[in-house]
């Protein structure tokens, strides 16, 4: 027995997270905060949801982009899911770069084992890519060969607090995208 178990310490915790990029959005005369879905990104996002309920993630909580792409994809993703978490719209998450996402990231409660991003590429990916120390080789190829296209998912595990997520310190788990490249 090590001495941690020993004195009582309790191991530290696994995390899920789960990187989304919003589905297909349309391209009208509004601002890039305000464009809505297109026909096949409202398809998507339901197809995203069920794909996210079969990975069997308990989510406790969801951050949002407050961009209304993301706003709709979550809101028909998540029907799909077994249990709704906590929702968070968090405007940073717009526009936002790797560094920036770790950032609000690192501010999710303790209690929290599961967390989904709904977000923006070039961020998404980008956060994927540098999270990630490790991977499974089939979620790395799928990653690098098709990238980061709207709707795809990559999950990533980590061990400790929130607070210690930083580049490197994850392990690409899976990842999915809705239509071939």
């Amino acid at each position: 027995m090590s001495a941690a178990v020993s004195s009582g310490e309790t191991s530290p915790e696994t995390r899920t997270i789960v990187l989304l990029r919003h589905a297909k959005a349309d391209w009208p005369e509004v601002s890039d905060h305000e464009r809505p879905l297109a026909e096949r990104g409202r398809q998507d996002a339901a197809a995203v949801g069920r794909r996210l309920a079969g990975t069997g993630i308990d989510f406790d909580l969801a951050i949002c982009s407050t961009a209304v792409r993301t706003r709709e994809t979550w809101k028909l993703a998540v029907p799909e899911l077994p249990e709704r978490p906590r929702t968070v719209y968090e405007e940073r998450v717009y526009e936002a770069s790797p560094g920036e996402l770790i950032a609000v990231l690192n501010e999710t409660p303790d209690e929290v084992t599961g967390a989904l991003l709904i977000g923006h590429n070039p961020g998404v990916q980008g956060l994927a890519e540098i999270l990630a120390g490790k991977a499974d080789s089939d979620a790395r190829t799928a990653l690098g060969n098709r990238g980061f296209p709207t709707a795809a998912f990559a999950v990533l595990t980590f061990t400790g607090p929130w607070k210690s997520l930083e580049p490197g310190t994850a392990t690409l788990t899976d990842y999915w995208a809705p239509h071939e490249a």
